[in-house]
C-alpha cells in the first residue's frame, strides 16, 4: 500500500501528460500530492519533514508553471527538492555534526555509527547526483523526454533504497530461531 501511495502522484501526472498537456499534468500532480499527504497524515497522525517539503514545492512550482504558464517551473522542482537534501545532509554531517538520517531512523535501526555516517554519505552522493540528472534532462531534453524520465527514472530511487537495504542487512540483529 504504501508502495502505492508514493508513486501514485507521479503515475497519475504522466498518464495526465499523456491524455493532455504538461499544464493539465501539473494541475493533477498538484490535487494527487495534496490527496497523498493527507493520507499519510491520516494514516500516521503526523507529517514527515520531506512530505511539508514535497508538498510545498510541488504546489509552488505548480503554481508558477501555472500561473505563468511555463513549464521550466515544474521540470526543475526535483532538482531543486533533491540539492536542498544533498546540501541539508551534508551540512548536518559536517558543519553541524548531526546525522540527520540516524536522527530519523534511529529508533527504527539500530546501526553502528560508522554505518550510519556511509548511510549519510551514500545519501548525499545519491541526491547529488538525482539533482544532477534531472537537470541535464530538463535542460537538454524535451518536455516530452523529461516527463519519460520523471517515470522510468524511478529505477534509480528503486535501485539505491535496494541496495541500502542490502548494505544495512548485514548489520541488523539476527533472528532467534535462527540456527547459527
Amino acid at each position: 500500500m504504501k508502495f502505492i501511495l508514493d508513486f501514485f502522484p507521479i503515475l497519475l501526472f504522466f498518464g495526465a501528460y499523456k491524455m493532455a498537456d504538461i499544464y493539465t499534468a501539473t494541475a493533477v500532480l498538484m490535487g494527487a500530492t495534496v490527496l497523498q499527504t493527507a493520507i499519510i497524515y491520516k494514516m500516521e497522525g503526523k507529517l514527515q519533514t520531506l512530505h511539508k517539503i514535497t508538498l510545498l514545492l510541488v504546489l509552488g512550482f505548480g503554481a508558477l508553471t501555472l500561473g505563468l504558464h511555463d513549464e521550466r517551473f515544474i521540470k526543475w522542482k526535483p532538482t531543486l527538492l533533491y540539492a536542498g537534501l544533498a546540501i541539508t545532509l551534508a551540512v548536518a554531517h559536517w558543519l553541524m555534526k548531526k546525522n540527520f538520517l540516524h536522527m530519523l531512523l534511529g529508533t527504527q535501526l539500530q546501526l553502528p555509527a560508522e554505518v550510519w555516517h556511509r548511510l549519510n554519505l551514500s545519501w548525499v552522493l545519491y541526491c547529488v547526483f538525482m539533482a544532477t540528472i534531472n537537470a541535464y534532462v530538463a535542460h537538454f531534453f524535451s518536455t516530452e523526454a523529461w516527463v519519460n524520465f520523471k517515470l522510468w527514472g524511478y529505477v534509480f530511487p528503486l535501485v539505491f533504497i535496494l541496495g541500502q537495504g542490502v548494505y544495512i542487512s548485514r548489520y541488523l540483529p539476527k533472528d532467534e530461531g535462527e540456527s547459527k
